[in-house]
């Protein structure tokens, strides 16, 4: 396992100012430094240099996989993965996607960019998650993929949906973007499915300011996504596969090196956040904590809290009076990705469907969480909340 090094000093305490909703984590600069000079020595800016390697190996070393391409960032990362399986089982004809509603927009327009229809399925209150038994009806002889998502790192039904990628002989995609690090039954998460595509964006538990990963089952499929990362280039003057420059550089590769031996630590106060919010919140009626407190194996990557008619305000209400009171908070995902311009007219997501979706979209309101958060400002946070449900 990648040695685990010490958490960042915190933010100065005093509470005061906004109190931002994410704060992205960054190693000491001392610690990039050995790797930029790595780079200005060799002058291997990009194209599979050999910290990006370096990279690769480490990261399938923390997560507990054998085989991980990086990419250029998750969206790239999720059409490759549709892309691959879909040369793998020789099949080119446009089709549909079956996904969730309650995601960020990416995982739609990653669909479309890989040339197919997404098809939107309900999801389970209690996980927010793909619902295995809303996709099957969807299941048709045009589906080439499921794609679901692990929403805030929760793990998804992954026993329902691989039974049904098994039985109706199509892939099963995981956008794992929130769920660097996840174990789920004494395993890494990113292990399960056909494929499983991680975010390394700024924002994200582990970050290369930008950046990604595809973690797929065998050496077959990392070398056909390297080929199409690398514009499906086979040699000098071949192809494999009509492919995207989706290439990670050196420089970000140096960066996830330099973050990664932070994260066990940072995760760990990300915990300890949690934990402080969930406590508050268990004496005001009408909040439900989703994200499982003290959970061995969770990574902690956000706050979400949903509604209940208990609460004295809405979700818009409060997040308004939040905003007024300086508090940055996020209404992650409202609206649904069915509602937005471009996929409003799809059949799947038209009035009287995904009525779990459309409900949790309604209510749920992601709070300030971040491993260096002071102590007064998420005092901050926990207060107004407490006061507003008065």
């Amino acid at each position: 396992m990648f040695e685990q090094g010490k958490a960042m000093t915190p933010d100065d305490d005093s509470g005061t100012g906004d109190v931002r909703l994410v704060r992205p984590s960054l190693p000491p600069l001392a610690d990039l430094q050995p790797y930029l000079e790595k780079i200005w020595d060799s002058r291997w800016l990009t194209n599979a240099g050999p910290l990006h390697g370096r990279l690769e190996a480490a990261l399938c070393d923390y997560l507990g996989v054998e085989h991980l391409a990086l990419v250029g960032n998750a969206t790239l990362g999720l059409v490759a993965a549709m892309k691959v399986a879909e040369s793998q089982q020789g099949m080119s004809a446009a089709g549909e996607v079956i996904t969730t509603p309650f995601t960020f927009v990416a995982t739609a327009n990653a669909i479309r960019f890989a040339g197919h229809e997404p098809v939107f399925a309900d999801i389970d209150p209690f996980t927010l998650n793909l619902s295995p038994a809303a996709v099957e009806p969807l299941i048709t002889e045009r589906t080439r993929a499921i794609l679901a998502v692990h929403a805030f790192g929760v793990p998804c039904d992954v026993d329902g949906l691989e039974a049904l990628g098994r039985k109706h002989g199509i892939p099963v995609i995981y956008d794992a973007a929130h769920a660097f690090g996840v174990r789920h039954r004494g395993q890494g998460l990113a292990a399960f499915g056909d494929y499983s595509v991680l975010s390394f964006h700024a924002t994200k538990v582990f970050n290369t300011f930008e950046g990604g990963a595809v973690v797929c089952q065998d050496a077959a499929a990392k070398r056909r996504l390297d080929q199409f990362s690398n514009n499906g280039f086979e040699s000098e003057t071949e192809i494999a596969l009509v492919g995207l420059n989706a290439k990670m550089s050196e420089l970000h590769a140096a960066v996830g090196l330099a973050q990664l031996p932070y994260v066990g630590a940072e995760i760990k106060r990300r915990a300890e956040v949690t934990a402080r919010y969930c406590a508050a919140f268990r004496e005001v009626d009408g909040i439900r904590c989703i994200c499982p407190e003290n959970a061995e194996g969770h990574n902690y990557y956000a706050m979400p809290i949903l509604l209940g008619e208990a609460y004295p305000l809405n979700r818009d209400q409060l997040w308004l009076r939040m905003k007024e009171a300086g508090i940055v908070t996020r209404r992650y995902f409202h609206p649904l990705v069915c509602d937005m311009e471009g996929y409003r007219d799809l059949p799947s997501g038209g009035k009287g469907r995904l009525s779990a979706a459309r409900a949790i979209a309604e209510r749920i309101l992601c709070l300030p969480l971040y491993p260096d958060i002071g102590r007064a400002d998420q005092q901050r946070v926990i207060d107004r909340i407490r006061q507003f449900g008065r």
